[in-house]
């Protein structure tokens, strides 16, 4: 099975002490109108890094700062596996105006649950709960 390396943002309101998670609904494909992180896939030559600050760029428009890696997710799809690398970032510049995503909401820790997740941004989202919101 082939392996799709991508990037995932947990865009926060804040690093230090989150309160709230940009979350997008896919505006395309197979699973449109699915929420998720943005993101996108590494290009040959980047760093995990390099990729989640051009893929922002390219789908919000948005500047972001790259902090600390949350978590690797490792899903397998039926056509391909997913390695999810995901980072929580903040917003350096920019609007977060959606280019590829039909929605997006900020969400707080009781309002994670509110969305229909893709199937690789489940688990995520409760490492999410549990690391993110550790200070409230």
């Amino acid at each position: 099975m082939k392996t799709i390396k991508v990037v995932a943002a947990v865009i926060a309101d804040d690093m230090k002490a989150p309160t709230r998670i940009f979350a997008t609904a896919r505006g395309y494909g197979e699973f449109k109108g699915g929420w998720e992180f943005p993101g996108g896939k590494i290009e040959p030559g980047e760093t995990p890094e390099e990729a989640l600050v051009r893929e922002i760029k390219e789908e919000l428009d948005t500047v972001i700062e790259v902090g600390e890696k949350i978590d690797t997710v490792e899903y397998d799809y039926p056509e391909f596996h997913l390695s999810m690398d995901c980072f929580l970032c903040a917003v350096k510049s920019g609007r977060l105006i959606l280019k590829e995503h039909e929605a997006a909401k900020w969400l707080t820790k009781e309002e994670l649950d509110s969305v229909d997740w893709l199937p690789a941004d489940r688990g995520l989202v409760e490492e999410i709960k549990k690391w993110l919101f550790l200070s409230h």
